[in-house]
């Protein structure tokens, strides 16, 4: 070939790459710009627990500000969208955090207090007098702490609680980053914040005023049962949360106890009491109720109540098995708690509350089919979203629900081998596994290290408190 040849030859295979660049550049510039998002969470198992309750193999969340944007796969989320930043834990599963309907946050300074004890000992003789001594704003608070800590460590975003001083509680619960319907007390006796129930309500409704609107916070009235208040008093908390719209909180039918001496003073169990006063007519979170019969749980279900199970204090403390496979059947909000964490249990951990809720209901009913891993993870999110009546918020991994969700570790000797990433998340993973936590669209855990926390100056103020503690019990007269 001569030079000329040559030259022709190199002219035209410019002249080729030149219109195959031309091409590709139109044909990229006919293509939709990837949408810029805040975050992009993916895992090898996406657990949606969406109405159709999808499990998305290799799966991705898109989040923007506060929000869930999108759900689908890896391939089809990394298509449309530009993340800021990004996290992908091929060896994990990513689901909804985990949403606690009943605990007391603040308890975990008397965790291990009293133990092996019935409900009535428990509390006349030890946490009654214990709380006397010590609780204060400063023991709230850093009660608090603790127990949020250990919640956002374990997976848990959102935690449903009854204490005093809660509007300690909510600064606490915010400073962690946590999402919280917390409930301030009241009680006929004096206690800590509080020394009537008028007082108590009036505080409350300063509480209540504070906390309206907050994007964590859901404020709410908690009469602590019908048996430690008066009726006027339980109406007035009811007329008081249904002026602002929040959340009643009660302890409902937790004792076989309960039950036998409201029948027998009353002619009607506890439910009844309360629905004839009016008090379940809004929207209302019953603790326990264990000692429900067909009638009550009909009521329940009028009244839209939510159901916070804690099957791990009601075995605890011998209460009993709350029934709920009967419940679940009639479509009642079912949610999980831990309660305690101060000899009713000892911990706030919602992996061991799946577990055992499904364990409870399999061995006393003899049928294994009953209350399946499925059924258990919903009452652990979804439902208990319901339970809270913030389904609407949080509870699934859809597109334009609060940005709340946890990543479980796959790489350790309890989580292999793998078949059902559902079945594994409640009869074999751990609150240990947890990896990664975001709460309204802001990491707060990061390989398992709390990142709004200061884990070892709460850790040293635990220490400190269990010596007060001790000491005033050791003094008691």
């Amino acid at each position: 070939m001569n030079r000329s040849s040559r030259f022709d030859a190199e002219s035209r295979r410019r002249g080729v790459l030149f219109l195959l660049s031309l091409c590709l550049c139109v044909s990229a510039s006919r293509l939709p710009a990837a949408e810029p998002v805040d975050t992009i969470w993916s895992a090898r198992y996406v657990i949606t627990e969406d109405p159709q309750h999808r499990v998305i193999e290799n799966g991705a969340v898109a989040i923007r500000a506060d929000r869930i944007l999108a759900v689908g796969s890896k391939s089809e989320i990394d298509a449309r969208f530009q993340p800021r930043q990004r996290l992908d834990r091929p060896d994990a599963i990513l689901a909804p955090g985990l949403v606690n309907t009943h605990t007391h946050a603040a308890m975990s300074l008397f965790r291990g207090i009293a133990d092996d004890l019935n409900l009535q000992d428990w509390l006349e003789k030890y946490i009654f007098p214990a709380e006397a001594k010590n609780v204060s704003p400063d023991f709230v608070r850093w009660g608090t702490r603790l127990g949020c800590l250990e919640m956002l460590l374990g997976g848990t975003t959102t935690f449903t609680d009854m204490y005093y001083f809660e509007d300690v509680v909510a600064e606490a619960a915010k400073e962690a980053g946590m999402r919280g319907v917390l409930g301030e007390t009241i009680i006929r006796f004096p206690v800590a914040d509080n020394q009537t129930p008028a007082d108590a309500l009036r505080f409350t409704e300063k509480y209540l005023a504070r906390f309206a609107n907050d994007p964590l916070i859901v404020p709410a009235v908690a009469p602590h049962a019908l048996y430690t208040n008066s009726d006027e008093t339980l109406q007035a908390a009811r007329a008081l949360a249904n002026r602002y719209r929040v959340p009643l909180i009660i302890h409902l039918s937790e004792t076989k106890k309960e039950n036998d001496d409201t029948r027998a003073q009353r002619h009607m169990t506890p439910t009844q009491v309360l629905d004839t006063l009016g008090v379940l007519t809004g929207r209302t979170v019953a603790a326990h109720c264990v000692w429900v019969d067909d009638a009550d749980m009909a009521i329940l279900k009028q009244r839209g109540v939510g159901v916070a199970h804690c099957p791990s204090s009601n075995t605890k403390l011998a209460s009993g098995v709350a029934p709920v496979v009967r419940m679940l059947a009639l479509d009642i909000a079912v949610g999980l708690g831990p309660d305690g964490p101060a000899g009713s249990n000892n911990d706030f951990n919602l992996f061991e509350e799946m577990d055992l809720a499904a364990k409870l209901q399999k061995v006393t009913s003899l049928d294994p089919r009953v209350l399946p891993a499925s059924t258990a993870l919903e009452m652990a999110t979804i439902r208990g979203a319901r339970a809270l009546g913030l389904e609407q918020e949080i509870g699934s991994l859809e597109p334009g629900k609060r940005a709340d969700m946890i990543m479980v570790r796959l790489d350790r000797p309890n989580a292999v081998p793998l078949y059902d990433p559902i079945s594994q998340m409640v009869y074999a993973l751990k609150a240990e596994d947890v990896r990664d936590v975001m709460v309204n669209g802001h990491p707060v855990v990061r390989d398992a290290k709390i990142l709004t926390l200061n884990e070892p100056q709460i850790l040293q103020k635990a220490a400190e408190y269990r010596d007060k503690i001790r000491a005033s019990l050791n003094s008691r007269q």
